[in-house]
């Protein structure tokens, strides 16, 4: 699979995107929305795939090298004014729904930030399972000081994960925040050296690999929906995802590699 503005390749079971627009710090533009609504939809496909990591390239320029996630909306485009209101609200429609098709992707996501992540970069990380950080990369929500406002679902997101005053903060300010605050406050699961940061997510990635994929499917469902539902709608709903794992074969695979205490061997069906 070959795309204008990612990189794509597989490391044993995980998937690993690479945001590939360094000319322009990997900005985010239409044709990369499409490029990443196209390749998850191939991913979701794929048996093989149990893990997805979102990333960023290298940038250089005049000998010097520049590890970016990405730096949000390309402004250079934005600032050219030839947009009509309708061509700028499908913009906004596409940007948010190769979000939701993040957030809502069957299989964990991994954001690992190897760089600065800005606007609606941070927003395609927010909509991943985790974000995993280099310990100097940065993220920020400069929206304020650009006379626009957040999307993504940040306004959700941000709530759930750091409560409402800290969501306040990052939003009203646009404060950067590098990894190790990010980490420090819940917002990045994990931060490391950069030099080790991909090994880092790689082996995270092979963990949840390991898992049963129809059984993380239904969890990443149940937790996501729990947010706007009342406890005997949860345990309704965590019933039925119940049920539906006892018709699968992982699920007699689990039992039995259970009392024959060895490591099970899933296989997604």
């Amino acid at each position: 699979m070959e795309y204008s503005t990612l990189i794509y390749r597989v490391v044993e079971r995980t998937g690993v995107i690479t945001l590939n627009r360094p000319e322009r710090m990997n900005a985010v533009i239409e044709d990369m929305y499409l490029d990443l609504q196209n390749l998850l939809s191939l991913i979701k496909q794929d048996p093989v795939i149990r893990t997805v990591i979102l990333t960023g390239t290298i940038r250089v320029k005049e000998g010097k090298s520049r590890q970016i996630f990405c730096a949000g909306a390309d402004l250079k485009e934005h600032a050219a004014g030839t947009r009509s209101l309708d061509q700028k609200k499908k913009y906004l429609q596409l940007a948010h729904e190769t979000c939701r098709q993040i957030f809502e992707f069957p299989k964990p996501t991994l954001a690992v930030l190897n760089g600065a992540a800005r606007g609606a970069g941070t927003e395609l990380a927010l909509n991943c399972d985790f974000i995993l950080m280099a310990d100097d990369a940065t993220l920020a929500f400069p929206e304020t000081s650009l006379g626009t406002c957040i999307g993504g679902g940040a306004s959700k997101h941000l709530v759930s994960v750091l409560g409402l005053s800290a969501a306040k903060d990052l939003i009203y300010t646009g404060r950067v925040i590098n990894g190790v605050m990010a980490s420090s406050m819940g917002l990045a699961h994990s931060c490391f050296p950069m030099e080790v940061l991909m090994d880092k997510a790689l082996t995270f990635a092979r963990e949840l690999s390991s898992k049963a994929p129809l059984s993380m499917a239904h969890a990443k469902r149940l937790l996501h929906q729990s947010m706007s539902l009342n406890i005997i709608q949860v345990l309704d709903s965590e019933t039925e995802a119940i049920l539906d794992c006892m018709k699968t074969e992982d699920w007699h695979e689990g039992v039995r590699a259970f009392s024959q205490q060895r490591t099970p061997l899933y296989k997604g069906h």
